[in-house]
């Protein structure tokens, strides 16, 4: 299952050097909330290798801020305490699409 993330935790989680996948999501959001079994059974897949978490935006609103989330669901990835921008993905995702982004990132 993924964690929440939250303000007061989830600069330590990305500045703690790990693989990091963050996904920004809202209860009232319909494709977020059809990402979230996804979301959980990559959390599982990829326990102890990448942090994989879930930032409620309706309850925090600092990271979202600092990154300039517009709009949800968002996916942001970040490896040694740094975003990689060149993975960020925006709607709703197939499984297959996150896995290949976790693997890049992985790689990295």
């Amino acid at each position: 299952m993924a964690k929440e993330f939250t303000d007061a935790d989830v600069h330590q989680i990305i500045e703690s050097g790990r693989p990091v996948v963050i996904d920004f999501w809202a209860t009232w959001c319909g494709p977020c909330v059809g990402m979230t079994p996804i979301v959980n059974e990559l959390a599982e897949e990829y326990e102890g290798r990448v942090e994989i978490g879930k930032y409620n935006i309706e309850e925090q609103n600092d990271l979202a801020a600092e990154y300039r989330i517009m709009s949800i669901p968002v996916f942001l990835f970040f490896k040694d305490g740094k975003q990689i921008r060149d993975l960020r993905l925006a709607g709703s995702q197939s499984k297959a699409t996150l896995q290949a982004n976790i693997e890049k990132l992985l790689a990295l």
